[in-house]
Parts: C-alpha cells; sequence; structure tokens
C-alpha cells in the first residue's frame, strides 16, 4: 500500500506540473482558467477563487487544467456554426500565436521540472550502490539475445572476468555506468578498452537492439562476488544461518566464482541447495531451502558509488547537461518504436509506472533513509521529460496535435472550420484510446509476468 501511494504520489506531481504550466501561460495570456484539478472524479475538496475552481477529486492520478471555451468547437456543431465562437477570456478568443504559447507551456514546464530535479539531486549528492565493471558472458550461461547467437560480447571476443575500463573514450567506473553507454546506443559500433589477466585490450563492439525493452544490449551480466552483505530476518538464509560477511565459496558441489554461478545452482536444484560457505578462518557447511536465489533472503554486496554535492553553479550546469542528454535519449528511444521494439513490453501505462516509482521509492527509502531519494528524483525526472516528449508528437488531443492546428490557423490568418476541427479532435480521441489500450495491454503482460 506504501509502494502504491508513493507511486501515485511522484507520478501526480510529474502530471500536475505540466498541467500547471498551461494554467499559468494562460492567464499570462488573457485566458480564464475555470478549473485547475488535482486528481479526477468526484470532487473531495474544492475552494472557488476570483476566477478558477481549485479541485481535489477521488482518482489521485495526475490532473487537470480547464479553459474557459474549449469545449466551443461542440458548441458550433450544436448551433451549425462554421467556427467556433469565443467570448472575451476564452480560449479561441486568444490569438493562434498565444494558442500555440499555451500548448507548449506544459511540455516547457515538464523540461523545467526535470531541470530543477537534476540541480537538486546533484545538490544533495548521494550514494548508491552498484556492481563492479566487471562482466560474465551471458551464452556462457545459455542466456543469449532473442535466441540469436552469437551475442555482440562473443562477437567483439569480451571474456568472462573483463574489466570494461572506457567506451568510447569514456571511463567505465561501474556497472552502471556500462549500462547506460550501452542502453543508449544501439546498432553504434563503439571502441571498447578492456582489462584482461592485467593487460589491456582495444575492441569493437555493437550493441544490438533489444525489443522486449528498447534498448542497447550486448550480453552480459555483472560479476559480483559471492559475499554476503546482508540476511532478511526469518528468511530461508536466516533460518540456515548465513551472516553478513560470509563468502558462499560452493553450492551443491559447484565451486561458485560469483552470484550467477550461485543462481543457476538454484535453478538447476529441487528446492534445496546444499553450501560451503568461509567465515572468517572457517568454512562451514550447512543447507539452505529455496526454490530460487531470489527466495533465499539474501543481498549480496555490491560497489558503492559516492557522489558528493556540488555547489550551486556546478549543481546548474551539470543539471542543465543531464537535462539535455536525457531530451536527446528519450527522442532517440520514440524512433526506435519504429525499428521492430516489441511496444507491449516496452511502453509503459500509468498502473506499471506507479508500481515502479512506488517500489523503487520504498526500497530505497528502507536502505537508506531520505538519502535514497535521490535515485527516485532522477527517475521523476526521466518521467517528466518523457511527458513532454510525448505531448509535442503531433497527434489530435496532444498538446503537439493542438500546436499543429494553431500553426495552421497562423499561417492561413483565418480559424479551421469546426466541423473539421471536431472529426481531427475525433481522430486524436481515438489516437489517444488506442495508445492507452497499448499501455494498459503493456502493463497487464508486465504484472502476470511478474
Amino acid at each position: 500500500m506504501i509502494s502504491i501511494i508513493l507511486g501515485l504520489i511522484g507520478l501526480s506531481i510529474v502530471v500536475i506540473f505540466h498541467e500547471f504550466g498551461h494554467f499559468v501561460f494562460a492567464r499570462l495570456a488573457g485566458i480564464e482558467v475555470e478549473t485547475f484539478s488535482v486528481g479526477w472524479g468526484p470532487s473531495i475538496l474544492s475552494h472557488k477563487g476570483k476566477k478558477t475552481e481549485w479541485k481535489l477529486c477521488a482518482f489521485p492520478i495526475g490532473g487537470y487544467c480547464k479553459l474557459k471555451g474549449e469545449e466551443g468547437f461542440q458548441a458550433a456543431l450544436d448551433q451549425n456554426l462554421q467556427y467556433i465562437p469565443s467570448e472575451k477570456g476564452s480560449f479561441f478568443s486568444a490569438s493562434p500565436l498565444k494558442r500555440i504559447f499555451i500548448a507548449s507551456a506544459g511540455p516547457l514546464f515538464s523540461v523545467l521540472f526535470a531541470a530543477f530535479i537534476f540541480i537538486l539531486a546533484v545538490s544533495i549528492g548521494t550514494t548508491i550502490v552498484t556492481a563492479p565493471n566487471r562482466i560474465i558472458l551471458s551464452s556462457e550461461i545459455g542466456s543469449t539475445l532473442q535466441g540469436e547467437m552469437p551475442n555482440p560480447a562473443d562477437i567483439a571476443g569480451l571474456k568472462t572476468g573483463d574489466e570494461i575500463i572506457s567506451i568510447d573514450g569514456k571511463p567505465i567506473r561501474d556497472y552502471s555506468d556500462l549500462q547506460e553507454i550501452i542502453a543508449t546506443n544501439p546498432g553504434k559500433t563503439m571502441s571498447v578498452e578492456v582489462l584482461r589477466n592485467g593487460e589491456t585490450h582495444s575492441l569493437l563492439i555493437t550493441p544490438r537492439l533489444d525489443p522486449n525493452s528498447g534498448v542497447g544490449v550486448i550480453g552480459v551480466y555483472a560479476w559480483i562476488d559471492p559475499i554476503i552483505e546482508s540476511v532478511q530476518e526469518k528468511s530461508p538464509a536466516a533460518i540456515a544461518d548465513l551472516h553478513p560477511g560470509d563468502m558462499i565459496i560452493e553450492a551443491n558441489g559447484k565451486i561458485i566464482l560469483n552470484t550467477i554461478d550461485l543462481m543457476q545452482v538454484f535453478n538447476n536444484a529441487n528446492g534445496s541447495v546444499s553450501l560451503k560457505v568461509k567465515r572468517g578462518n572457517q568454512t562451514l557447511s550447512m543447507v539452505i531451502v529455496a526454490k530460487s536465489l531470489e527466495e533465499t533472503g539474501l543481498r549480496f554486496e555490491g560497489i558503492l558509488r559516492t557522489e558528493k554535492a556540488k555547489s550551486l553553479p556546478e549543481a546548474i550546469s551539470m543539471g542543465v547537461e543531464e537535462t539535455l542528454s536525457t531530451l536527446s535519449l528519450e527522442i532517440k528511444s520514440i524512433g526506435l518504436l519504429f525499428r521492430g521494439v516489441n511496444v507491449f513490453k516496452a511502453i509503459s501505462g500509468p498502473a506499471r509506472l506507479t508500481y515502479l516509482i512506488g517500489t523503487a521509492a520504498s526500497e530505497q527509502i528502507k536502505a537508506e533513509g531520505l538519502a535514497g531519494l535521490v535515485p527516485i528524483l532522477d527517475f521523476l525526472a526521466f518521467i517528466s521529460i518523457g511527458l513532454a516528449i510525448m505531448n509535442l508528437l503531433p497527434l489530435p488531443a496532444l498538446d503537439g496535435g493542438r500546436i499543429l492546428i494553431y500553426f495552421i490557423e497562423l499561417i492561413r490568418r483565418r480559424p479551421i472550420n469546426a466541423k473539421s476541427l471536431y472529426r481531427y479532435q475525433f481522430i486524436g480521441a481515438a489516437s489517444i484510446l488506442l495508445l492507452f489500450l497499448v499501455a494498459t495491454m503493456s502493463d497487464i503482460f508486465f504484472f502476470l509476468g511478474k
């Protein structure tokens, strides 16, 4: 329940700030805002201001900003008018240029909100848990990308145990750095520097597009030493008397070098695994009853990466740079949807976004307290930029579709026929409904697969 509440709060903040952009620019343009609502459905609380009714509604998913006269085309149809009627303070009384500014304000505020979050996150600083830059080839444990052999990592000549030093000259500090650069560059051939047995090797690698996630992949896992960091209370691991600091060296007779080795043993076992564990100078034997490594209650040692808090000028510079980088990444991701990506798995709907935000937030806070909020802030910024980009697509009923219509009016110097606008809006509503259905199906497949 806490995860759901946190997820709804996070997603609603992103949407409300987007709608607040429309509100601000509408007021600046002299357009009356009839309603500004947090949430949808029946009103729980409301306050009637001088020109705007402020509402808190029952379903806390986002919100909306209702401008005076927005539904004017329906009145034109009912009265068989050629053009949409306008009155002082109504949306369609404004010039096409002002309407373009109002429609653009939502995406603009979404980007500004993301920039603010990135700047705030850099100002706070954080410590994240990640894995070393050492890799394991997925092909060595029978895992290939979409059934294709060989994987990009195999083609490049990478080997299990390699440490990735740099890609295209960019230093790779840890596995998070590796994931980021690989995920954002599918199809691009890049130079890789690896450390192998004390020697440096130069290779070329081309990440392959994963149609299920829409990101680049090469077919590797992170190498994590089988040293226990924590044991969940009353878990199978706790019952087996495993302790933090223990190193698992053998499982069901197989030598264990990393957590992937251990995962394979559990996957092939029949519900129980015999372990040999090194604890200080002792080697202990024990049996743990669990169907998978995830069920054991074990957490293994990663590495800590500390990002120190930056001064305000540094934070602004880095926050703006991160905003522009994320914009570029998400625009590129939109293009990938037309390159054979499985949209039912690559697109997230509101249910999955709520789950992901809430789960990540509750786990981060539980593990690291308030300091754990920084990665969640970054995630919200990423979603906010995604909202801006999606809304700028030139589809009817989206901000981008409205901007297109108003731009046509600006060029033609006369309004568009009400019936033509109605058809355009109808197509837009159908498009949004289709997108919503796809996102909902994607969410259903996601939760069924959990």
